[in-house]
């Protein structure tokens, strides 16, 4: 049996399918055999389970293991990073309530990591995966693609950009390193960024 046409946007209370055809999931509702809408988005079947779910538009983000998100460094210990998630990389809205994350020296990057000060400093700004969402939300940045997107001059607090071997600063020259995330362009994280609600 294929899926069914459901409108691409949908409104609460919108009838989506019978419940003896498919699962009623996240976004939806049942109500005597019949699943409706419960939020305003995007419906979808999934094809696996058959089940009926709503993307809600504009939803408030939620952390969740595996999920990409932007942190920024707090604080560093000897043995882990402590940050405040901002959001995560496919909505880039804030995420309410300013979660406190760790990164462990561990799973800052691969192999072997001497000091934790040597891959970021507080205010950095890192893309990290999330490893656990709960009850403590803990990251990783080991992979080549995560680590620092946004940094700024230890000395005079300018936005560094990418040189050669390491970070430069514009303003006063001053040369730093990070463990930062492959792919960052060339013209400066600072794009990177999440936007302000």
């Amino acid at each position: 049996m294929s899926a069914p046409e459901l409108p691409r946007l949908v409104l609460p209370g919108d009838y989506l399918g019978a419940a003896e055809e498919f699962l009623p999931g996240r976004g939806t509702y049942e109500d005597r055999g019949r699943i409706y809408a419960s939020v305003l988005g995007t419906a979808a079947v999934d094809p696996r389970d058959r089940t009926v779910r709503v993307e809600p538009k504009n939803a408030i983000p939620e952390i969740r293991d595996g999920d990409l998100v932007y942190a920024r460094v707090e604080e560093l210990k000897t043995a882990m990073a402590i940050c405040t998630v901002l959001a995560t990389a496919t909505s880039r809205r804030t995420v309410p309530g300013s979660p406190e994350g760790t990164v462990h020296i561990s799973k800052a990057r691969e192999g072997y990591t001497e000091s934790l000060s040597g891959e970021f400093a507080v205010g950095d700004i890192l893309l990290a995966r999330v490893l656990q969402a709960r009850p403590a939300v803990k990251l990783s940045t080991a992979a080549a693609t995560l680590g620092v997107v946004s940094a700024r001059c230890q000395a005079c607090h300018a936005l560094l950009t990418p040189g050669p071997k390491d970070l430069v600063c514009p303003r006063c020259g001053h040369r730093e390193h990070r463990k930062l995330a492959k792919g960052v362009p060339p013209g400066g994280p600072a794009a990177h960024e999440p936007a302000a609600e």
